[in-house]
């Protein structure tokens, strides 16, 4: 409901969970199951169906305002669930497929009106930001508990989030489906690094890389602290992102004057958000990728940067668990302590050999990640899910 696979991430709300969707929905189309994705229309400018690829449809939803924060979205569910009803009444599913709370929670209704199971991604947990600091609200932790109570399924990305989603809010485990996100291996692979350097227009010398949305969750500024205490005054940090929710802006400026009180305006470039196809130039141009974020379901960026033979450097939190094996495709750090980063930065900038023998396990280790995969996981649960009777609500 607060974005659209039509959306670029890295912008805005949007962001991994774009990628997610379509890519999901891409490879089930290609193994002969159709999938209407339905979202919230923010712009008249769009088609009321635009068609994202062969089976694999985009439908907006009018409800509301179109120029609402996703802090606002709770204020027309309702009617954005009835669009989608009406639609659904027209063009009928044997399933539905939620995506974040919101989303779920109009699934939820969805389910009952129209007796189908109801599977469920919320990609973040309301109650997992509120450990790491991001406060949510109540309203968004009782949704959430009434969504897993009735869902058919729910769906995630490592051990690691089922093992939350189990000690959090208490669902049984037989009802968690792991469904682990993919990487597009003919995009995102390795390349020569001087060539991407060129290609970018980037000086000849050693480079993190961060992507993501700028905002507080991601830890772009535990980034720079780290950039400011590596013993390496020639190393560059390039930022690919944007400003995202109603404190970017915010955000945005106090990550400058930390870089200026740092003296690093030299040494960080911030580039606009990309599209995905040309996102892998600038894995293939770093020495390793940053992601210091206070918790990731799974953190895709990590997998991409991985897929390109980039080496990484993570929070040891949620799905970076799983997705980052330390010491093997990259380093884990405790506490997002800016130091602890900058130890790992200047370990992996001095052993070269060290970094290509990661890059490689790293590759090694995507190539298990597909979206066909993936989709294959999911589409077998759907199966399953519309040949037995539906859970009831606790």
């Amino acid at each position: 409901m607060h974005t659209s696979p039509l959306d670029q991430p890295g912008l805005g709300d949007s962001g991994g969970l774009n990628v997610y969707v379509r890519e999901l929905a891409a490879s089930m189309a290609t193994q002969g199951i159709d999938c209407d994705v339905y979202v919230r229309r923010t712009s008249r400018e769009v088609p009321e169906v635009v068609e994202l690829g062969p089976g694999v449809n985009v439908i907006q939803i009018e409800a509301g305002p179109y120029g609402l924060e996703k802090s606002d979205l709770p204020a027309v569910l309702d009617a954005w669930t009835r669009g989608v009803a009406t639609c659904v009444a027209e063009r009928p599913v044997e399933a539905f497929h939620a995506h974040y709370w919101l989303s779920g929670v109009v699934g939820h209704q969805l389910k009952h009106e129209f007796d189908r199971p109801l599977a469920v991604t919320f990609h973040t947990l309301g109650r997992i930001k509120n450990i790491a600091g991001e406060l949510e609200s109540e309203n968004r932790i009782r949704s959430e508990e009434l969504v897993i109570g009735c869902a058919d399924a729910v769906f995630a990305s490592g051990s690691v989030e089922a093992d939350q989603l189990t000690s959090l809010y208490g669902i049984a485990r037989d009802r968690i489906e792991i469904l682990t996100p993919g990487v597009d291996q003919t995009l995102f692979k390795p390349g020569e690094q001087n060539s991407a350097r060129k290609s970018l227009g980037l000086v000849e010398a050693p480079t993190l890389l961060f992507v993501g949305r700028i905002q507080e969750f991601k830890g772009l500024d535990v980034a720079i602290e780290a950039l400011s205490l590596s013993a390496n005054n020639d190393v560059r940090l390039v930022v690919v992102g944007g400003l995202s929710g109603n404190r970017g802006t915010e955000t945005y400026l106090d990550i400058r004057r930390r870089i200026e009180r740092c003296g690093l305006e030299e040494r960080i470039l911030f580039v606009d958000p990309q599209p995905h196809q040309l996102l892998p130039t600038y894995y293939q141009a770093a020495d390793a990728c940053l992601v210091p974020s206070r918790s990731e379901s799974f953190g895709l960026v990590a997998l991409e940067a991985a897929a390109c033979g980039l080496p990484v450097i993570a929070s040891n939190v949620g799905g970076l668990r799983d997705n980052v094996v330390d010491g093997v495709t990259g380093l884990l750090v405790n506490e997002r302590d800016p130091a602890e980063f900058a130890a790992a930065i200047d370990n992996l900038l001095e052993h070269q050999e060290l970094r290509r023998l990661m890059g490689r396990r790293g590759v090694e280790r995507a190539s298990l990640n597909s979206w066909g995969l993936g989709a294959s996981n999911a589409i077998d649960v759907f199966q399953r899910l519309i040949s037995r009777e539906l859970v009831s609500c606790a």
